[in-house]
C-alpha cells in the first residue's frame, strides 16, 4: 500500500470511528432524556392512571357476567270482591306480552277479560301503565309518585294531586314513565324502589311497588307488583 493509501485508509477509519461514537453518544442522550422526562411525571398522575386502567378492567368484567334475574310465575285470574275491606299485602303477576293491553281491578284483586268501562283500574301493555282516570277514559283513576319510601311503612296516601292520562301521552301515565332502570350493557329492566299510590276507577285507594318485569325463563313483559288496597274509600292503611 502507498504511503498515499495507508493515508486515506486511516482516515476513513477514523471517520467511521467517529461516527459510530457520535451515534452512541445520541442515544445514549435520547435514553437519559426520555428517563429524566419519566422521572418528571408526578406521582400522583400515574397512580389516576393506573387507578382508571384498573376501574375500567373491572367494569368491563362486571359487564360480561350474566345477572341475575328476579321472575314470578304469571298468577291465576280469580276475581273476588273485597267490598269494604283492607287487604294486602298481595303480590300478583300479569302476563302483558301480547300486542293487547291487559287490564287489572284492585277491588277483585285480578285482571278482568273484558272489563266495563269503570271496571278495572290498571291498564298494562308490556312496561307501560294506565290508570282509568283522564281524557278519553271513563273512570275517576290517577298515579302518584310517592318516591322510595319504604313499602311497609305506609300508612297514609294522599287524597289529592293524582295524575291523570293525558291524550299527548298515548302509552303510559306521566307517573309511571320512569318506575324502571334500563341497562345499556345488557339490555335489562329493573325497577326503581318507588311506591306509586293510586287513585282507583271509582275514587279509592291503593298503593303498589313493582318487583319485576320478567316471566319464567327471564323472558320480558310480565309485570309483578305488590299492593295494598283499602276498599271503605279512606285513604288510610
Amino acid at each position: 500500500m502507498t504511503i498515499q493509501g495507508s493515508v486515506i485508509f486511516n482516515f476513513r477509519i477514523t471517520f467511521v470511528s467517529r461516527v459510530q461514537i457520535w451515534h452512541e453518544m445520541t442515544v445514549t442522550v435520547e435514553k437519559e432524556r426520555d428517563i429524566g422526562l419519566i422521572g418528571q411525571v408526578p406521582r400522583s398522575a400515574i397512580v389516576i392512571v393506573l387507578a382508571l386502567v384498573l376501574s375500567a378492567i373491572v367494569f368491563v368484567a362486571r359487564s360480561l357476567q350474566s345477572p341475575e334475574i328476579s321472575w314470578f310465575p304469571v298468577s291465576e285470574t280469580i276475581p273476588n270482591e273485597v267490598g269494604l275491606e283492607l287487604v294486602g299485602p298481595i303480590e300478583y303477576t300479569i302476563d302483558a306480552r301480547a300486542e293487547q293491553p291487559v287490564f287489572f281491578d284492585f277491588s277483585s284483586g285480578s285482571m278482568v277479560a273484558a272489563p266495563s268501562s269503570n271496571g278495572w283500574d290498571l291498564e298494562i301493555n308490556r312496561f307501560n301503565i294506565k290508570s282509568n282516570g283522564g281524557a278519553g277514559f271513563t273512570g275517576n283513576g290517577g298515579i302518584l309518585d310517592l318516591g322510595a319510601v319504604a313499602f311497609d311503612s305506609i300508612r297514609l296516601v294522599p287524597n289529592q294531586g293524582y295524575v291523570q292520562n293525558s291524550r299527548e301521552r298515548d302509552f303510559t301515565n306521566p307517573e309511571m314513565d320512569h318506575w324502571y332502570n334500563y341497562s345499556w350493557i345488557n339490555h335489562l329492566l329493573t325497577s326503581k324502589p318507588n311506591i306509586f299510590a293510586v287513585r282507583t276507577a271509582d275514587s279509592r285507594y291503593a298503593f303498589l311497588e313493582i318487583l319485576s318485569y320478567y316471566c319464567a325463563g327471564a323472558q320480558a313483559g310480565c309485570l309483578t307488583f305488590r299492593y295494598f288496597y283499602q276498599g271503605d274509600g279512606s285513604p288510610l292503611f
